[in-house]
């Protein structure tokens, strides 16, 4: 099948011209904006030659063709008259998408997803001082301060952290925010929770009739105020001359949402979140274990609908003021068995590209990320995904019997099994296998019927692959080299599922330490992306490699990117490729880890990552055999 049969394919199973209101593309994917995502034939989609898999986020679909094949679609798709569009504009786009509780959700997301890290850490430290009470070990005065600083620090500091980062989302100075966050936690204001305890700590009564408290913990006060002083601050600046912009913007803010955050927004909406705080506690201890099986039993259909950031917040609070989050072990057993019926389907099938597809979707859903398996496996045969379902409800139902809460938030499932070592992992590994049990069991059994390869859930037509070189040609082994100096992360832990579930071949990631990337190999450029973000090499020995920096960092149309190479153009290894700024990345919200991935992974017999730790450009990287 040629490129414009490919294309004229994905047309009709989009829905027709009609359903299609743009189309771009990124290294690796066609992203489309649709009318209707119900017209859409996803099935077929998946049948559709070089297709490596399809999913639906953000107001976008995108269909995975791999580096060079997506470049050649896309322009027989615009040959063919569909409107295009650049990257940052389908995101723009897609951010209007969604009601206005949608969209909301979505930007809850957006602020909380850089702070969880911090969070994600202090849970571990939590879950480190638990185990030494569980094993009667009393630390010494000096580690006890030390261990409180540990755990207590991100916490104390959390309204600044969410200023911060819904001042850098709403396009606000994110350090004007974090300032006017720190001022909302002064040590010079009583301090909430020496009040809340009832001690002989009391709030300052300003003007005579005003209680302030600092607002330890408190996220949504500090929401509010960050959206405000985002926009007041942008405001500001369209007024004031250029010339005083960097003493009055500043000056004015500060001022301004210091005396809103203290005296207004900061006790009316502190009241409403310990009213959230009481709901919750409340529903999360219904008898029975009702609440598990309910929230264990919706949270996947949540994800689907693309609102369940909006648990970051209520686990947010649940952390910072009960140092416990039962919501956690919930969301874990949902996910387990999410993870489980993909098993039971790539155990079933016989469908060699269904096979390959599921056990990466389902070790990425092990580490915390469903959606390749929701949308790449179990939606498209339903039944797996609403027996995972019932399988959730039951492992919910019993991480609520158990009274399993996780000392932090933002890791479940395998890295999960951190936030439970005070005196719980027995409890949870319970929960996580009857949940893994069950969800294996209920669809293996009666939830997966396997299709011919020559039906609908295989590809309509299929071609064996060449290999890119012949097999005489490569060597035994090959070692691919750092392309950057910066510490590995392993592909399954990034937080792009297509690279997480090595949709596009078996790799290795850099968080970039420094901002130049080189050449891992002796070989030929054969793609660099126009914006600077990707570049695709094939090493003389016939090993095709794909240097992706940063995640979505196509939507910056080039901005802090330079390219140094050309397509076509011979290099060695440790030559130039081209830069990157690191800042930009950081401020347009996105993340600069790199994937260094072997996109043609299915010629070898073995694509091992062998670095660990820190790299410096040219240190082994990757083997080839």
């Amino acid at each position: 099948m040629n490129m414009k049969q490919i294309a004229e394919e994905v047309i009709v199973a989009l829905g027709g011209r009609e359903n299609i209101r743009s189309v771009a593309h990124c290294a690796t994917r066609l992203r489309v904006m649709v009318v209707d995502e119900g017209k859409i034939d996803k099935v077929k989609i998946d049948t559709i030659e070089k297709v490596q898999g399809a999913f639906f986020n953000s107001g976008q679909y995108q269909i995975i063709f791999g580096t060079g094949t997506v470049n050649k679609v896309y322009d027989e798709v615009v040959a063919l008259g569909l409107t295009t569009s650049s990257t940052s504009e389908q995101k723009a786009e897609a951010a209007k998408h969604g009601n206005a509780f949608q969209r909301a959700i979505r930007t809850f997301g957006d602020v909380f997803v850089p702070i969880i890290p911090a969070i994600v850490a202090t849970g571990l430290f939590m879950g480190l001082r638990g185990l030494f009470g569980a094993f009667g070990v009393t630390l010494p005065e000096d580690l006890n301060v030390y261990s409180q600083i540990l755990t207590d620090t991100a916490f104390i500091a959390l309204p600044a952290l969410v200023v911060w980062s819904t001042f850098r989302v709403f396009g606000g100075n994110p350090v004007i925010g974090i300032v006017l966050g720190m001022m909302l936690i002064s040590g010079s204001l009583p301090n909430a929770w020496a009040v809340a305890s009832g001690g002989d700590v009391t709030p300052t009564i300003f003007f005579g009739f005003i209680p302030v408290v600092g607002l330890q913990g408190s996220v949504l006060p500090a929401f509010i105020i960050g959206i405000l002083g985002a926009k007041l601050e942008k405001a500001i600046r369209k007024v004031v001359p250029d010339t005083l912009d960097l003493l009055v913007t500043p000056f004015l803010t500060l001022f301004t949402m210091s005396i809103l955050g203290l005296f207004l927004i900061g006790p009316i909406f502190h009241v409403v979140e310990n009213y959230i705080l009481i709901a919750t506690n409340w529903l999360l201890h219904l008898p029975f274990g009702l609440a598990g099986f309910v929230i264990g039993g919706l949270h996947q259909i949540i994800v689907v609908s693309g609102v369940h950031h909006i648990f970051n917040l209520v686990e947010s609070q649940l952390v910072a003021n009960t140092d416990a989050d039962p919501l956690n072990a919930i969301m874990t057993a949902a996910m387990t068995a999410q993870g489980a019926a993909t098993v039971a389907v790539g155990v079933k099938t016989k469908n060699p590209k269904l096979k390959a597809l599921a056990f990466p979707a389902a070790l990425s859903a092990f580490l915390g990320i469903t959606e390749p398996a929701i949308f790449g496996v179990n939606l498209r045969f339903r039944k797996p995904f609403f027996l995972s379902l019932v399988a959730g409800a039951i492992g919910g139902w019993l991480a609520s019997i158990l009274n399993l809460a996780g000392t932090g938030f933002g890791i479940t499932i395998i890295p999960g099994t951190l936030l439970y070592l005070n005196g719980q992992l027995f409890k949870y590994l319970l929960m996580v296998a009857v949940s893994f049990v069950l969800g294996f069991a209920l669809t293996y059994f009666f939830g997966f019927d396997d299709e011919p390869v020559s039906q609908a859930a295989a590809p309509l037509k299929t071609q064996p692959r060449v290999s890119a070189v012949p097999a005489s040609a490569i060597k035994s082994e090959e070692t691919i080299a750092s392309p950057l100096n910066g510490d590995v992360v392993a592909l399954a832990d990034v937080s792009d599922p297509v690279f997480a579930s090595e949709a596009m071949g078996k790799g290795i990631a850099i968080k970039p330490t420094d901002q130049t990337v080189y050449s891992p190999v002796d070989g030929t450029v054969q793609m660099v992306f126009d914006t600077g973000h990707a570049y695709g090499i094939k090493s003389d020995d016939g090993v095709e490699i794909l240097i992706h920096l940063g995640i979505d960092t196509v939507s910056m149309d080039g901005k802090g990117f330079s390219q140094k190479v050309v397509a076509n153009q011979a290099i060695k290894k440790g030559d130039v490729l081209g830069t990157f700024n690191l800042e930009d990345i950081a401020a347009a919200g996105l993340d600069s880890t790199t994937m260094i991935i072997v996109t043609n992974t299915a010629d070898y017999a073995e694509v091992n990552p062998v670095a660990a730790g820190k790299v410096a450009k040219g240190d082994a990287l990757i083997t080839v055999a």
